[in-house]
């Protein structure tokens, strides 16, 4: 009986290990070269990037059992009774959408923005999984997208905030990358999509603060307090980051993830005001509290940018935290009210012009829970 048990504890090491060392869900290595050029980043140390005052997200051995087993916990709510109903968005309608900024929210931090005749794509997890296997996470919410990628027309821009499952999509990435002009990425994670075969000319690195232009819109590269990595061994090896994007109208700020912390009041003093701010709210814990925000983080964050409107992002997708799938939206809801900061809350898949308020008019999250 133990040989036997040795034998499939053996396999199954072996099958791992052939998994994380074959699949290209794990994407490519930080070369000798790019360490060389990142260490000259103030972000950048003993091989590594870190965050402003040097913020981890280490847990403790007992932190980390607790989240282990919180995992297998059940949570009341925890997906939608039944699947979310999203709205569709026509292929030609986008195609040929030439007028005022407008967005479709794909649900957790997945964005088409359309300004300025550019069609921009905003970390385009658009696939059922956010893990590199289909059997190692949970299915999206939703049972279809707004739009299919294959409807997508050309992309003028893909601008991805960091390199997790949830955000950089290989699947995602492998359909969309013939028709996109540009990647813009933090530092090193051009790494990942060179490893699955988009030419090194079409990728924009930036490190924080660093900005690039690309015809009338202007990216910036903004400060998240966060992490990196898709692998076992691969940890804070490319950088992290929010965004700005700017034309000569709007001022729009894009948050990826990232923890509470005075970067956003900086981001605001320097960049602010924004007309709007897509803030995370969502897949929050004590245990990881420094590097995800709990919901009345985001209002207090949408403050500290001098913000006009904000819209909470990174829920309404996927289960990824122990918490209802619709506490983030009645949280941060009630927290904006406190601070009479306005809120729009699209439902998945509605073009939204930035000056809309879905918010009191239409609380779509309620539908699902009958």
């Amino acid at each position: 009986m133990l040989v036997a048990i040795g034998v499939i504890i053996g396999v199954i090491i072996i099958i791992g290990a052939l998994f994380m060392n074959l699949s290209p869900q794990f994407g490519g290595k930080i070369s000798k070269e790019q360490l060389d050029l990142y260490a000259k980043s103030e972000n950048h140390q003993k091989g590594k990037f870190i965050n402003i005052g040097g913020v981890t997200n280490d847990m403790s051995v007992g932190d980390m059992i607790k989240a282990i087993g919180g995992m297998f916990k059940t949570i009341p709510n925890a997906r939608p009774q039944s699947p979310i109903e999203i709205q569709k968005i026509d292929s030609v309608n986008v195609a040929k959408y030439h007028a005022k900024t407008r967005f479709v929210w794909f649900g957790h931090s997945a964005f088409l923005l359309q300004m300025k005749s550019k069609n921009i794509l905003i970390d385009p997890m658009l696939s059922e999984v956010p893990a590199p296997h289909p059997l190692l996470g949970g299915k999206r919410f939703a049972r279809e997208l707004p739009i299919e990628i294959e409807k997508l027309p050309n992309i003028d821009a893909v601008i991805i905030s960091h390199d997790h499952y949830d955000h950089l999509d290989y699947e995602s990435i492998m359909k969309l990358k013939d028709k996109v002009d540009r990647f813009y990425t933090p530092l090193g994670v051009g790494s990942h999509l060179q490893e699955w075969g988009i030419p090194r000319k079409k990728i924009v690195e930036l490190d924080w603060w660093q900005q690039a232009r690309f015809d009338d819109i202007r990216l910036i590269s903004t400060p998240a307090q966060h992490f990196s990595g898709r692998g076992l061994s691969d940890g804070n090896h490319t950088l992290w980051c929010s965004w700005i994007i700017q034309s000569d109208d709007e001022n729009i700020y894009f948050s990826g993830d990232s923890g509470y912390a005075s970067h956003f009041k900086e981001i605001g003093d320097k960049y602010g005001p924004f007309d709007f701010a897509m803030i995370e709210c969502g897949q929050y814990n004590e245990l990881w509290s420094q590097i995800h925000m709990f919901p009345e983080e985001t209002a207090l964050a949408g403050r500290d940018l001098q913000a006009k409107k904000i819209m909470p992002i990174h829920w309404g997708a996927f289960k990824l935290a122990q918490h209802s799938w619709t506490d983030p939206i009645e949280r941060v809801s009630k927290k904006a009210a406190e601070l009479s900061l306005p809120l729009i809350t699209p439902e998945i898949g509605k073009a939204t012009f930035i000056g809309d308020d879905g918010l009191a008019q239409n609380q779509w999250w309620n539908h699902n829970q009958k």
